[in-house]
């Protein structure tokens, strides 16, 4: 009888030990469907802010996370209004006007505030101009309104030791960059009228994202820096304050009552031996890419 009950017993422990394991895979297989893309995110009931950091150079590599979270919390019904937190010099054209763009697409369902760091200057006072209310810090460095393309040559180091390159192109215009020659008149008047046209699409954007007439804003769009409060008296920002006061801001536009939560986006830990391998092969690899394509339009301060 006492044989019988510790068998029924060590069978029962069995079955629970047995169910546990599973319902434990089965939350961990729940939590990589939902975290898909690599980012983990937890959104309670009501009252929530995401907050989007936008940090370093704009590229890339490190502007689809930023557009595709900005995608994903326009369409989660828990967030309620999103802090898009700027710490950025800026970085190329089209991925700037990109993020841009998702900031706009988030505004037609929710508030969104754009808060001032260190930095949010060129690419990352354009991203800014999106959103429906700017705060920076008195001391943070925006502005920059312009762009930018250069790029290096080697003309003399190369008749120094004696190294030559031949180039077959189907116009005369199709070399422009070579890092072998300095550039033709035609060549420097190809790329100012493409920069000058990027550069009337920023001022187009400043205008528009700050109420002004395009003239308001070519007397301050030389590529200028300004400090937080100057740009709050020159009206590039609408308050001055920091990530706190920016979080505090979304939640009164959302009509949230109480204390606002934060909510980040958790990014999945590289952890295993493979994955710090693969993330430094990538690293090299982004950097020689990055080296082949020649000029490159930026919305950047430097």
């Amino acid at each position: 009888m006492l044989v019988a009950q510790k068998r029924e017993i060590i069978i029962a422990v069995a079955i629970g030990i047995f169910f546990l394991c599973g319902l434990l895979l089965f939350g961990m297989m729940f939590i990589g469907i939902m975290s898909e893309g690599g980012d983990l995110e937890f959104a309670g009931f009501g009252g929530n802010i995401g907050v989007v950091e936008i940090y370093g150079v704009i590229s890339e590599e490190t502007g689809r996370p930023v557009i595709n979270q900005l995608d994903k919390w326009a369409e989660n019904k828990a967030i309620k209004a999103i802090v898009v937190h700027i710490n950025s010099g800026g970085g190329g054209t089209a991925i700037s006007q990109e993020i841009y763009d998702a900031v706009l697409r988030a505004r037609e369902g929710k508030p969104v505030v754009a808060a001032m760091a260190s930095v949010a200057a060129s690419g990352g006072y354009y991203i800014a101009c999106a959103a429906d209310r700017i705060i920076a810090n008195p001391g943070t460095l925006t502005g920059s309104i312009g762009v930018i393309i250069q790029f290096h040559t080697a003309e003399g180091l190369m008749d120094k030791i004696g190294i030559g390159t031949e180039t077959v192109q189907s116009g005369e215009l199709k070399g422009v960059g070579s890092y072998s020659r300095s550039m033709t008149k035609k060549e420097e008047l190809m790329l100012r009228s493409v920069v000058m046209d990027s550069y009337e699409q920023f001022v187009g954007v400043v205008a528009k994202g700050r109420g002004k007439e395009v003239e308001e804003i070519y007397s301050l769009a030389d590529g200028s820096v300004f400090t937080g409060l100057q740009a709050f008296n020159l009206g590039l920002v609408d308050t001055l304050g920091g990530l706190k006061e920016a979080v505090d801001l979304a939640g009164d536009l959302a009509d949230i009552e109480g204390k606002p939560k934060i909510v980040r986006p958790r990014p999945k830990k590289n952890v295993g031996l493979f994955d710090l391998l693969g993330s430094f092969f990538e690293s090299v690899g982004s950097s020689l890419r990055g080296n082949q394509t020649g000029p490159q339009l930026m919305y950047l301060y430097q």
